[in-house]
């Protein structure tokens, strides 16, 4: 069973041939208290993609108000999960301070990353 999706708010989106498969709603607040939420729906949107024959999975951030190493770490993991299957995962509508955690961490190479304008 998924959360309710709605229009606002940062989205997983698994893709194919450049069509989303399906787009799942995630926390604004990528923390430790939100960790095991992020997970699964991040992992969840990563099996979708694959057996859709997906090239990525994107993660909209555009609404993400807090991230911890928690948060780093699901990223990392999605990341990992989706290289093993020859995807790759996009971070779209990356917040400044987000963008910023992620160059100090050197884990920016790691992603393709659409910044918020």
């Amino acid at each position: 069973m998924h959360p309710p999706e709605s229009d606002d708010g940062p989205r997983i989106e698994a893709s194919s041939g450049g069509q989303p498969s399906r787009s799942f709603a995630v926390p604004t607040r990528l923390t430790s208290d939100h960790r095991l939420e992020f997970r699964r729906l991040a992992l969840e949107a990563l099996e979708l993609a694959a057996s859709s024959s997906a090239k990525y999975v994107a993660i909209d951030l555009g609404a993400v108000i807090e991230i911890d190493a928690s948060g780093l770490g699901v990223l990392i993991l999605v990341q990992k999960r989706a290289r093993e299957r020859g995807m790759r995962v996009r971070l779209e509508r990356v917040p400044m301070a987000v963008a910023a955690l992620l160059d100090a961490t050197r884990l920016e190479p790691l992603f393709e990353i659409e910044r918020a304008h």
